[in-house]
């Protein structure tokens, strides 16, 4: 844990130490001190409740990237059965960076895509960071037009700091392969149901964020750069990402203000790496309720579902001046 704890976490962590303390010599020593730990865990649960109450953009954008965060591969594992990855954009190669299979969702057969980051240097590097090629955008589209031909709902889970930007991916087509997912899945006769787990960053999100709802956990951000790229770009100093991150609206909260996402799913006290059962229970509850709702539509309103969503979004009108 302690590796892995953010500098606005280290009041809590050290409560945190403070309990497991107690716990364990309350363990080796035989002695009741229940009362003990439970005032510290009310100190810290109070204190998790304040500081998460008084978050900055980029302090979301931090507990966004937080590596203890679930991932998508860990919702799979805790929402889903019988799942079945499957691989390749049969043109190229297998992106790591995506995952994507068959599985049951209480009963119900659906397909799954998703970025999926990796834990430590070496999983990151056999993931790329999260940030997918060509090829992971493709193979994606062929799991999601292989849903659409068997009728089953999708569920795009996003969390990506960006597409990949190397020569080799500028060589395949990485604008062309994000253009064409936004295309095809703006015309799927499947409903799709999308869920920003940490970060939604650029294009490398929007490419699998075509969807008739969009949900955002939380604590998660959804942008059109990284607030680091902004900075450099506006202020030639990718140090002011904090004050980039307040510009650019980036957080959950905003982005349902702004009318671009249709939900927040809560998540656990002191966000979902604290708990991840809490966390995908509270997701899975919301994908249901919506792929309930969404199934009252015909297979053409998908489509026609998808283009008003988009359509609306940015619209803003101006007065005039007397």
């Amino acid at each position: 844990m302690a590796l892995n704890v953010l500098d606005l976490e280290k009041p809590i962590a050290e409560l945190d130490k403070n309990i497991a303390a107690l716990k364990t010599v309350s363990e080796e020593e035989g002695v009741d001190r229940s009362v003990e730990i439970a005032e510290l865990e009310s100190q810290r649960d109070n204190l998790i409740s304040q500081i998460f109450a008084n978050l900055s953009a980029w302090d979301k954008t931090l507990i966004a990237r937080h590596p203890s965060r679930p991932y998508t591969l860990d919702y799979i594992r805790a929402i889903f059965d019988d799942f079945i990855e499957l691989h390749g954009d049969r043109l190229f190669a297998d992106d790591k960076a995506i995952v994507g299979g068959f599985a049951s969702l209480s009963g119900r057969p659906v397909m799954i895509v998703g970025h999926q980051k990796g834990r430590d240097l070496k999983e990151r590097q056999y993931r790329n960071f999260g940030s997918a090629k060509p090829e992971g955008y493709r193979k994606a589209l062929r799991l999601m037009k292989m849903a659409e031909k068997l009728g089953i709902p999708i569920i795009s889970f996003i969390d990506t700091p960006a597409a990949d930007c190397s020569f080799g991916s500028e060589e395949r087509g990485i604008s062309e392969a994000i253009a064409r997912n936004m295309y095809e899945m703006s015309m799927l006769t499947v409903p799709v149901v999308v869920v920003v787990i940490g970060e939604g960053g650029s294009g490398g999100a929007i490419g699998l964020a075509v969807g008739n709802r969009i949900l955002m956990l939380e604590h998660s951000v959804y942008s059109v750069i990284p607030p680091e790229s902004c900075a450099a770009i506006i202020w030639r100093d990718p140090t002011k990402g904090p004050q980039a991150a307040e510009c650019l609206k980036i957080t959950a909260q905003h982005a349902l203000e702004n009318g671009l996402i249709d939900e927040i799913i809560p998540e656990p006290l002191g966000g979902a790496h604290r708990n991840y059962d809490a966390a995908a229970a509270s997701l899975k509850a919301a994908v249901i309720r919506n792929l309930e709702e969404l199934s009252e539509l015909s297979a053409e309103d998908y489509a026609k579902d998808r283009y008003a969503k988009f359509r609306n979004m940015g619209i803003f009108g101006t007065e005039p001046q007397e």
